[in-house]
């Protein structure tokens, strides 16, 4: 089977190594992707904003399968317009993937389907939402509505803070995904992220993993898109992945479907764990990055046949089979990241890949023959082994290797779990 993935990051590097290893693939094309996948798939210098030419390419290429990996061109409805073209595709409609695209859209859904999320409201201008702050206090959370990279969330402790972001939002920090504004109940407890797979009726249940959005150690400084992360989350028990399921997943995809815009692809739920039990954050439509390299180490069944059954309707005749084992990510990043980075600084040594260890690159590109660090995540050095400490360690060893000087990284990921004993 011919393959197309979708994508140029550490999420897209860890999903083409995974499929690489499927006996039913033929051949495996990755648009744009990244120096680093170019040892399991044929790059190709396709824009994904382009749908027409990607219809193209898979129709001259024979590309039977598309595996979408990032969220905006699923927002940006790229999987509707391959599958007008016949084509097999692994991500939601448009109009499904609103469930990222529009956090008040999945605010209302939880609403009309009586799903466990924090009280909200919704904002379309300042001066109501500055009010509303007045009215309820901190701690609260602000969210910009659409797309904004992980970076449209600020978790304000003080009345002052929700201020600023609000007026970020407005002032147009965030573009267009800051239009309109989410604010909702600060939730007390312990985050974790919960996927499972959906073909538009049945939910196959994935695995957990826990995330470290802040950017530096001791969970402080502003959000990021991920500093690493480590699966299985110990907070995710068999109970609590059973609440889950019932109380969470199974009402979205049913609500879903009954709303008109039945779910297909990844469902990436980000829980908080509070008193009450499991309760949703926000909901995202692809593979977390970086908990898709978590997951994909840890996996033992055959990837492509899994996406493939999901796309095609038949979830309920796989499964998937996962090590006990624990995997962990380091995510490292261009300094000032978050914020402004110098861009094209080069990486100079990278530590070899083995049965423990591997280096899934993201944010990378070749210039003149150098490799260079070209985006704010740059490298993700995962590790697997029989304990959160044992994978941590591995990873951190193998970072160290990284000979790349405009790099930093979090030193203390996995910290929960190793507090946990």
């Amino acid at each position: 089977m011919k393959v197309l993935l979708i994508g140029s990051g550490g999420r897209e590097h860890a999903l083409a190594w995974k499929i690489a290893q499927s006996p039913q693939l033929t051949r495996l094309y990755v648009a744009p992707g990244n120096p680093g996948m170019a040892d399991v798939a044929e790059l190709v210098a396709l824009d994904s904003t382009d749908h027409a030419a990607v219809v193209t390419f898979c129709r001259e290429t024979g590309i039977e399968f598309v595996v979408v990996g990032p969220e905006a061109p699923l927002v940006a409805g790229l999987a509707d317009d391959l599958r007008a073209a016949g084509l097999a595709v692994f991500g939601p409609s448009a109009a499904a993937a609103q469930l990222e695209g529009s956090k008040g859209f999945t605010k209302d859904l939880c609403a009309r389907h009586g799903i466990p999320t924090g009280a909200y409201r919704r904002f379309t201008t300042e001066a109501p939402a500055l009010a509303y702050l007045a009215e309820v206090g901190a701690p609260i959370v602000v969210k910009a509505d659409g797309l904004a990279a992980g970076k449209g969330v600020t978790v304000a402790m003080t009345r002052e803070e929700a201020e600023a972001a609000v007026r970020d939002c407005f002032s147009g920090s965030f573009g267009a995904a800051g239009a309109e504004v989410v604010i909702e109940a600060f939730l007390d407890g312990e985050e974790a992220s919960f996927f499972c797979l959906c073909d538009g009726r049945t939910a196959l249940a994935l695995g957990s993993a826990q995330d470290h959005k802040r950017v530096g150690d001791g969970d402080t400084g502003p959000n990021t898109g991920g500093m690493g992360a480590y699966s299985p989350a110990p907070v995710m028990s068999e109970a609590m992945v059973a609440r889950t399921m019932d109380e969470i997943i199974l009402p979205t995809i049913r609500g879903m479907a009954a709303d008109g815009h039945p779910f297909t692809g990844v469902l990436f739920a980000g829980l908080m764990i509070t008193a009450k039990g499991p309760e949703l954050i926000e909901y995202n439509v692809r593979f977390g990055d970086p908990e898709c390299q978590v997951l994909m180490m840890r996996l033992d069944s055959d990837l492509l046949p899994i996406l493939l059954a999901a796309a095609t309707g038949r979830l309920d005749q796989v499964e998937a089979v996962w090590r006990d084992e624990t995997a962990l990510t380091v995510v490292l990043a261009s300094k000032g990241y978050p914020g402004a980075y110098a861009k094209s600084t080069p990486i100079r040594a990278l530590p070899a890949n083995d049965t423990t260890t591997r280096v899934f690159q993201a944010g990378t590109a070749l210039e003149e023959d150098q490799l260079v660090a070209v985006g704010g995540r740059v490298l993700n050095v995962t590790a697997i082994g029989p304990d959160v400490a044992t994978a941590r360690a591995r990873a951190y060893e193998a970072v160290d290797k990284v000979d790349w000087e405009n790099g930093f990284c979090r030193r203390d990921i996995g910290w929960r779990a190793l507090t946990r004993g």
